[in-house]
C-alpha cells in the first residue's frame, strides 16, 4: 500500500504526463537519500521504502510516495532500484516481493560473485537485472561537476532502456554483460585508492615530527601523485603486450637498489615501514627472478595466485 504522495492511478505507470520515468527506491541511508533527492529534483515520480519509516518523512514532504512495505514499493513501478547495506539485506528486503516483470537495478555494494549470483536469483524470479557500483560519496550525487559516476554491468539492453533515468544522480559507465564486472571494477578502483591513501599516510608520517606545515606539503604531494598517475597506462599496455620492459625509464634493478634509502629514512624519522615493506618485498622477489630490466608491472603477476 502507498501511504503518501500523488494519486494511486500513477502507481505502476512507467512514465507520467511529463515523460519522466517513474521508479521505486528501496533503502534510504545517506546514499539512498541522496539518490532519491536527485530523482525528485529532476521531476521523476518516486516511490520509496525504508526499514526505518522516519527516514522517508522528509522525502514525502519533497514529493515522494512512501510505501508501507518493500513488496508494495516493488509493485508500484517496473523500475526498482535497491541501495541497501549489503547482499544479505537484499535477500531479506525482497523476500516477499513479486519481482516478475520488474527491472531490478542493484546499487548495493558487494563482491563480483554476489552480483553474479544475484543476477541469476533475479532471473529465476522473472526480473531483469543490472548491477551497479557507485563511485561517489553522497555529497557528489546530483552534482554533475563533482565527477561522481556509477559503474553498471549486466543486460546492456536494460542499461540502454534506463540510461537517461540512471544518469540523473551521477554519470553512468557501462562495463560489460557480466553482472559481476561493476562490482569488480568498483573494488579494483577503490583498492587503488586505498593504496594511494596508504602511501600518502606514510609520506605525512615522515614529516610529522619536523617543523614542516602539512598544509604546505600537501600541494606538492597532490601534484606528484597526479604526475605519476599516467603510469597506469604504461602498466596496462605492458600487461596486454606481455613486454614488461617496453618504455621503461627506471628499471626494477635500479628501484630495488634504492629501497634501503626509504627504509633507513623511515627508521631515522621514527616511522613504521609496515605500509611500504610488503611492496618492497614483492619488488625484491621479482628482481630475484631475473627481471631487472623490467619496470614494476611484474609485481602484478606475483599477486595473482
Amino acid at each position: 500500500m502507498i501511504t503518501s504522495g500523488p494519486a494511486a492511478n500513477l502507481i505502476g505507470m512507467t512514465r507520467n504526463t511529463t515523460g519522466k520515468t517513474s521508479l521505486t527506491l528501496l533503502g534510504l541511508g545517506a546514499m539512498g537519500t541522496a539518490l532519491a533527492r536527485a530523482w525528485l529534483a529532476a521531476g521523476h515520480p518516486l516511490t520509496v521504502w525504508n526499514r526505518t519509516p522516519a527516514r522517508a518523512a522528509a522525502l514525502a514532504a519533497e514529493g515522494a510516495r512512501v510505501a508501507d512495505d518493500a513488496a508494495a514499493a516493488v509493485a508500484a513501478n517496473p523500475l526498482v532500484v535497491v541501495c541497501l547495506l549489503d547482499d544479505a539485506s537484499v535477500d531479506e528486503v525482497l523476500a516477499g516481493a513479486d519481482l516478475a516483470g520488474r527491472d531490478l537495478v542493484n546499487l548495493t555494494s558487494g563482491t563480483p560473485a554476489q552480483a553474479r549470483a544475484r543476477a541469476e536469483w533475479a532471473r529465476e524470479r522473472g526480473a531483469r537485472y543490472l548491477d551497479g557500483g557507485i563511485m561517489a560519496v553522497p555529497p557528489m550525487i546530483g552534482v554533475p561537476e563533482a565527477g561522481g559516476h556509477v559503474l553498471y554491468s549486466g543486460s546492456r539492453e536494460l542499461f540502454e532502456r534506463h540510461r537517461e533515468t540512471l544518469a540523473v544522480p551521477a554519470g553512468t559507465t557501462y562495463v560489460g554483460e557480466d553482472a559481476g564486472f561493476a562490482a569488480l571494477y568498483d573494488v579494483a578502483l577503490l583498492s587503488a585508492m586505498y593504496g594511494m591513501f596508504a602511501g600518502a599516510a606514510h609520506a605525512f608520517a615522515l614529516i610529522r615530527t619536523e617543523d614542516i606545515d602539512p598544509t604546505a606539503f600537501a600541494p606538492l604531494l597532490a601534484d606528484w601523485l597526479v604526475a605519476m598517475a599516467p603510469a597506469v597506462h604504461q602498466t596496462a599496455g605492458q600487461l596486454r603486450s606481455g613486454d614488461y620492459t617496453e618504455g621503461v625509464a627506471s628499471d626494477l634493478a635500479m628501484q630495488v637498489a634504492g629501497v634501503p634509502t626509504f627504509l633507513d629514512t623511515a627508521e631515522q624519522q621514527g616511522v613504521s615501514t609496515e605500509l611500504l615493506r610488503p611492496y618492497f618485498e614483492l619488488m625484491r622477489r621479482r628482481l630475484a627472478e631475473g627481471s631487472g630490466a623490467e619496470g614494476l608491472t611484474g609485481v602484478v603477476d606475483l599477486l595473482v595466485r
